[in-house]
This record gives C-alpha cells, sequence and structure tokens, in this order.
C-alpha cells in the first residue's frame, strides 16, 4: 500500500510580513493505505469535507508519493 501527499497551488497564504506577496503550495492532507492516486484523492474526499466546502479543484491536486 502507498501513502501521499496531496497540496494545491489554490488559496492563500499570508507571511509574518504582510506586505510581500507570499507563493507557495497548500497541504491538503497525508493519506495512507491506498493502492494508487485516484485511490488517494477520493479517501481524502471522504474524509474531509471541509474541501468541498472551501470549494478547492480537484484537478489542480498535486500528488507526491512518500517512501
Amino acid at each position: 500500500m502507498k501513502k501521499y501527499i496531496i497540496l494545491t497551488p489554490e488559496g492563500e497564504t499570508i507571511g509574518p510580513n504582510r506586505d510581500v506577496e507570499v507563493n507557495n503550495l497548500q497541504v491538503l492532507g497525508i493519506v495512507e493505505n491506498v493502492k494508487n492516486k485516484d485511490e488517494a484523492i477520493s479517501k481524502l474526499l471522504k474524509e474531509n469535507d471541509w474541501i468541498f466546502d472551501a470549494e478547492f479543484n480537484v484537478a489542480e491536486f498535486i500528488l507526491y508519493e512518500l517512501l
């Protein structure tokens, strides 16, 4: 079974110095015990209703397998 970290470029992050624009990725979650990326996304969404409520676009998700 595999483990993935799921990121998104969507949303905004504010740094300590609010005068400087911060461009980065946000971690949506880490999913374990899945077979592939599709199963990881499905499990993440099932366990985290707030992702739908926040209107994140699944097509923007970036997944990296963690070893």
